[in-house]
């Protein structure tokens, strides 16, 4: 079986290292073009056309894919695009957080499938990882399905559950979301294989949607229960890093635990600042209790270390 991939972030690039590894033939990648990343602002190639160079495949990286873009550049490259898709034997595409809508002309080609980091139909869109942490979700999951127009609205073709556990950010659901999903897309390609597959419509019922993850979201409102503010705090590590004010110096907490007692202090009171109880912080409802922080051009550091360059003691946070 031949595979076209379709894929940018380091998600996608654990799926097509995987369908690799199984010996199945990639002829061609489809990817994001390059983008300036660091303090240098230097173009860096996505991971997945890192792998793809790698293993000496071919890579296309169109500014999008949509035929009739009123855009003359964003146009011509969609037009080469899919000429080159015309012109390659494949037996399937494998999508996987792409970044780029998939037009009919596309989706016709041939059988597209991809694979999507929640339990459809809840969490369809950019962020299934982070709003289901940020929402208390007690699973997630991975779900392979095939494409359609809708915005991952199509039939499931396989679906498993993963557990959220208390200490779960979203790096830390990322990497095992990733993991799931690449050994999933392997096996629904040798059951493609084998025969066409059975589709399972989605649900109608339960559906919400993953917003895409603004920077305005990351600011700390500790006039709200501490349960939610470890939820923010684990949903937005790594990007775009929960963060709080305390005297106009803007700390980004990575690691947070929220804790039942009370305080009567006003919300964002630093109730406790030491190396014996930690940093603790009054919330709108309980406490929470801060593991790890990284004050402006510092390293992220725990609690304790972070006390020895940044006093704490009668101050406040706030957003």
């Amino acid at each position: 079986m031949k595979v076209v991939f379709a894929g940018t972030p380091e998600f996608a690039a654990c799926a097509l290292r995987a369908i690799l590894e199984a010996g199945f033939e990639v002829p061609l990648v489809l990817t994001q073009p390059d983008r300036p990343a660091g303090r240098g602002l230097q173009l860096h190639a996505s991971a997945v056309k890192q792998l793809a160079l790698a293993h000496g495949l071919r890579v296309l990286q169109p500014l999008s894919l949509r035929l009739d873009s009123t855009d003359a550049q964003r146009a011509a490259e969609a037009a080469a695009a899919h000429a080159a898709l015309q012109a390659t034997d494949y037996d399937v595409m494998v999508v996987a957080a792409y970044g780029l809508i998939l037009p009919r002309s596309t989706l016709d080609l041939r059988p597209c499938i991809n694979i999507h980091g929640s339990l459809l139909p809840r969490w369809r869109g950019a962020a299934p990882i982070q709003r289901a942490i940020e929402a208390g979700d007690a699973d997630t999951g991975v779900t392979i399905m095939q494409m359609e127009e809708g915005l991952d609205t199509g039939p499931m073709l396989m679906i498993e559950r993963l557990p959220i556990t208390p200490q779960d950010s979203t790096a830390s659901l990322h990497d095992k979301l990733a993991a799931l999903g690449a050994r999933m897309i392997v096996a629904t390609l040798r059951k493609l294989q084998a025969g066409p597959l059975e589709a399972m419509p989605q649900p109608a019922e339960g559906v919400t949607y993953a917003a895409k993850i603004s920077k305005d979201e990351a600011a700390l409102d500790f006039s709200r229960p501490a349960e939610l503010l470890s939820r923010q705090i684990r949903a937005f590590n790594p990007f775009p890093g929960a963060h709080a004010s305390v005297e106009g110096s803007t700390i980004k907490i990575w690691e947070a635990e929220a804790l039942a007692a009370d305080s009567p202090c006003a919300p964002g009171t630093v109730i406790a600042a030491d190396p014996q109880h930690g940093i603790i912080v009054a919330c709108g409802q309980g406490t929470l209790r801060l593991h790890c922080l990284q004050k402006p051009g510092g390293k992220r550091l725990p609690a304790a270390e972070f006390l020895k360059g940044f006093t704490l003691e009668e101050r406040r946070f706030g957003a």
